[in-house]
């Protein structure tokens, strides 16, 4: 790397080890991956700090053409997206020349879906992070795909939302509403794991969590508990660890696979808009879109008759 752009990557590997606690092997990644991308820049005379989004658009192109595995490829267009966001919020560009990763679709706007294997990825990678901090992650990705939970709804709840059954969980959803929120066994086990490990989360005060911090996934912030956009940034870490594109991934997106996937195994639609907490099912329908856009893919690419002409 050279320039400009050579003192903007330093600063966001820094960023990344400093505010996000990175491990060694992803920041190795992010560097190597900024690297092949300066590399590219360099060739067609630019650099970090003043490629186009043409530029950018190219190099995402040039890493299909190239012939890699489609996780590295993956992995090398999230990490630039991911230095651009930095670069933007430091106020260091005006612009982030990398929003255009794919082409805008046609049609009907219908919620991004990660398939089942990209789940059981995440998760993967999420638990793959050190000590407790990986625990907790896991858990959180296993409750939000296992119950549907919306972000809010998952980041705001109690320790005393386990009180009454390990099977489910009690969650108040919007307009104070409470439902429940039903635990597969791998949830469990990954709710049973962070349990043994939260008193190192819980303030310096409370130690032992002596009633002092109601909250589940509790935090030394001021908020007391992991806020939001802490959960998505982890998740975006998760997700390039994973292979995924950030981009493609997020706490809601982790809420839409819940309920496509639960559609695609034959789940009745009021079943689904129950445990969505959906007011109206009107607004469950759209997912059943997704799930019938899904099977007619599948469909087209692996029935015999659909290769004939």
């Amino acid at each position: 790397m050279r320039g400009q752009g050579s003192a903007w990557a330093e600063a966001f590997l820094e960023m990344m080890s400093v505010e996000r606690a990175a491990a060694k092997n992803t920041l190795t990644a992010y560097d190597r991956d900024l690297a092949d991308a300066s590399g590219f820049l360099a060739a067609r005379g630019r650099d970090l700090s003043d490629a186009c989004a043409e530029d950018v658009e190219a190099y995402f192109m040039a890493l299909g053409a190239r012939g890699l595995a489609a996780s590295t490829a993956s992995r090398r267009r999230a990490a630039l997206r991911q230095f651009y966001r930095f670069v933007l919020g430091e106020n260091w560009r005006s612009d982030d020349p990398s929003r255009r990763v794919e082409a805008p679709r046609k049609g009907r706007s219908l919620p991004r879906v990660l398939s089942r294997a990209e789940v059981d990825r995440l998760i993967a990678a999420a638990a793959a992070k050190n000590g407790p901090q990986g625990l907790r992650l896991a858990c959180m990705v296993e409750l939000a795909y296992a119950s549907g939970l919306r972000i809010s709804e998952l980041t705001a709840l109690p320790l005393a939302a386990l009180a009454r059954d390990p099977a489910y969980l009690i969650v108040k959803g919007k307009g104070g509403k409470e439902r429940l929120a039903p635990l597969n066994e791998a949830a469990r086990t990954a709710l049973k794991a962070y349990i043994a490990v939260r008193p190192g989360f819980l303030p310096k005060g409370d130690p032992k969590g002596a009633g002092t911090n109601p909250w589940l996934f509790s935090s030394r912030g001021k908020e007391g508990r992991l806020t939001p956009r802490r959960f998505a940034q982890l998740l975006d870490e998760a997700a390039m660890l994973a292979g995924i594109d950030p981009a493609r991934v997020s706490p809601h997106v982790l809420r839409h696979a819940f309920a496509t996937h639960l559609l695609e195994g034959g789940a009745d639609l009021r079943v689904v808009q129950t445990l969505l907490g959906h007011a109206d099912i009107g607004t469950t329908q759209i997912y059943t879109h997704v799930a019938s856009e899904r099977l007619a893919e599948v469909v087209a690419s692996k029935h015999p008759l659909a290769r004939k002409r």
